[in-house]
């Protein structure tokens, strides 16, 4: 009879599986968050206002975007457990027979993409100069922190406005409604760089004079690679916590500038749009036109707010 052969373990497949799952739940920031019931409950809200948003396609009642699925005649029809509701519209509908429930779902998709895409941007501004002008310091370092001063002067919503309007000028008329939300992106992370560029500098002033950086420079690599692979890793833990705090704010100037008019164009609303509309119907009666965007924008930023206040607790040493 043959010997049974034993094979010795594999030290990939005893590090995969259950092992990962239990170093994850057995993680600092799993315990700090579990134990936390306030930041649980924000979680829970912002996955599935996540889950709603891209998730529109596939979950939303209806299409709020395709003529074949509006009755003008559905118009202004109230929520469905008042006197006047209807079950087909569980939030009730908006002036064009649309279903506000699938309308939020659309427009917070709008919300958290112009959000995220302006927050990436700022990353990749405030980090790449930040980093720069802290490592090489002198005039560069100079120019870049003053520009990075004379912008924090001015409010982040007029800055937005400013670039939002040079940019309507230069483009042509055509071209508005299909390029505003790249210039609303543009102009709300260019708006948000500075906040970047002053954390990642001040981290960047502590690392460059560690020892691993001496060293790195001794065996004769690049200082541009010095900053990619060795400082940046090392200052990216309160970047992400002002990112998701960033997260926030973006979505609310997204919102305000389309509530002025000169953010998302009416064809894709965005929450900002839905609660302007809906403010011209407010003193008439049809206050759920206004209430439950506004109400979705405020619950939305609230959570991820929530958030970005446990994250830049769990990451901050001095705080366990």
């Amino acid at each position: 009879m043959a010997e049974e052969t034993i094979r010795p373990a594999d030290p990939a497949e005893e590090e995969g599986g259950t092992t990962v799952w239990a170093r994850v739940l057995d993680h600092d920031l799993t315990h700090s968050f579990v134990k936390s019931k306030v930041t649980v409950l924000a979680g829970i809200v912002t996955c599935l206002f996540l889950i709603g948003a891209f998730g529109a396609p596939v979950l939303a009642p209806t299409n709020p975007f395709d003529p074949a699925t509006i009755d003008l005649m559905d118009g202004f029809t109230p929520p469905a457990w008042t006197a006047d509701g209807n079950p087909r519209f569980l939030l009730g509908t908006d002036d064009q027979g649309r279903d506000m429930l699938s309308t939020i779902m659309y427009g917070s998709r709008i919300s958290l993409l112009v959000g995220f895409a302006a927050v990436f941007l700022g990353m990749v501004l405030g980090i790449s100069l930040g980093v720069a002008s802290g490592y090489l310091g002198g005039y560069f370092d100079d120019a870049v922190m003053r520009l990075a001063d004379v912008q924090l002067t001015i409010p982040g919503i007029l800055v937005a406005l400013m670039i939002d309007g040079i940019a309507r000028g230069i483009l042509p008329r055509e071209l508005h409604d299909d390029l505003a939300i790249y210039v609303v992106i543009f102009a709300i992370g260019v708006s948000d760089w500075p906040q970047f560029a002053r954390v990642t500098r001040g981290a960047t002033l502590v690392e460059k004079n560690k020892e691993y950086v001496a060293a790195a420079l001794v065996i004769g690599i690049h200082p541009a690679l010095i900053m990619i692979r060795h400082i940046l890793p090392n200052v990216m833990r309160p970047v992400l916590v002002l990112a998701t705090i960033g997260l926030a704010l973006a979505v609310i100037a997204e919102a305000t500038l389309s509530f002025l008019g000169v953010g998302v164009p009416p064809t894709t609303p965005s929450l900002g749009t839905l609660i302007r509309i809906g403010n011209d119907f407010l003193f008439s009666g049809e206050w759920w036109i206004t209430f439950f965007p506004a109400l979705t924008l405020v619950l939305l930023v609230l959570s991820v707010n929530l958030l970005g206040d446990w994250l830049r607790d769990a990451l901050n040493p001095k705080l366990r």
